[in-house]
């Protein structure tokens, strides 16, 4: 069996697409010798201008460490009709990045990450991780939200070769099991694939119970192509629900923790994923805020975690 292959992302350095949760700015160079350092295999590219948007360069950046690109987080507003055109434009030149630089595509290639535009509406990003039906899309929004996913998929594919995956989220409007698997049954399985993030899951369920994570696995098994692995703080979101926080308070106050910290069944997702023949990747994401300490000593301590639970 082919073994499961650990990447991390920018955002552990600090580097979040969130306005007001930026930690300090850590250059791309640093960031990625200290993910080679830390043992991860893998990069996602974060934000559009943190790393080189030259092909040849960041092709040479990611050589000169061993380092492989798999992925890209691109979030559009899919509600709205009129994002759907300006989300193609930034998909198609992300991805178009993404191709040239790793040379590869079908499954052993890097994925174009889409998402809804996640902490814009102030509705959703005041009850994260409390969302009941009645705040959701109505069956006309989701038509439209399905349609425009499936077009960036669409056009992604025609044009890089590159796949699609959705990344559920907390703060947007995929953000519940319910929801993602509404989106899932509206979407072309063979064009749009799901970003498995276990902290998201978790938080987005409204549980306390890791076992949702291995019971959304089993749900979602046929659709899964990517995967992030990202704790959550049980008391830290009993009371982010309870007090009613928004979505930029509960991560402030250490929603996602360190791997193992947590509440998500880390051993179990590890075992399932064996189970199903999982090849894609696990890309570590830890929000480290500013305050929070050392960005590399926390990938350290993360990918130890992982190394003692057999990855």
């Amino acid at each position: 069996m082919a073994a499961l292959r650990i990447a991390n992302a920018p955002c552990s350095w600090g580097s979040l697409e969130f306005e007001g949760l930026q930690g300090e700015a850590i250059p791309f160079g640093q960031m990625l010798d200290e993910l080679r350092e830390t043992g991860y295999a893998g990069s996602e590219l974060g934000d559009w201008g943190y790393m080189p948007t030259d092909a040849g360069v960041l092709r040479g950046e990611l050589e000169r460490r061993g380092v492989a690109m798999v992925g890209a987080f691109v979030p559009v507003a899919l509600r709205h009709a009129d994002a759907h055109a300006r989300g193609e434009a930034q998909a198609i030149r992300v991805a178009r990045l993404l191709a040239e630089t790793s040379g590869a595509a079908g499954e052993q290639g890097p994925l174009l990450i889409l998402a809804d535009d996640n902490g814009t509406d102030p509705i959703r990003t005041a009850q994260a991780g409390r969302i009941t039906p009645p705040l959701g899309l109505s069956a006309k929004e989701w038509e439209t939200f399905a349609r425009g996913a499936e077009r960036i998929a669409r056009i992604v594919r025609e044009e890089t070769g590159l796949r699609t995956a959705f990344h559920h989220h907390c703060a947007g409007y995929v953000e519940t099991p319910e929801e993602t698997a509404r989106l899932l049954a509206l979407t072309d399985a063979r064009l749009l694939g799901l970003v498995f993030d276990t902290g998201h899951m978790l938080f987005g369920s409204r549980q306390s119970d890791g076992q949702v994570i291995i019971e959304t696995l089993e749900r979602f098994a046929g659709r899964i192509w990517h995967v992030h692995f990202k704790d959550c703080q049980p008391q830290v979101a009993a009371r982010a629900r309870s007090e009613r926080w928004d979505y930029f308070m509960a991560v402030r106050h250490g929603l996602f923790c360190e791997l193992g910290k947590g509440a998500v069944p880390f051993p179990a997702v590890v075992d399932w994923l064996r189970a199903h023949h999982y090849r894609g990747w696990i890309v570590v994401e830890q929000d480290v805020l500013p305050g929070m300490g050392s960005p590399k000593a926390s990938a350290q301590r993360n990918r130890d975690y992982l190394r003692g639970i057999g990855l």
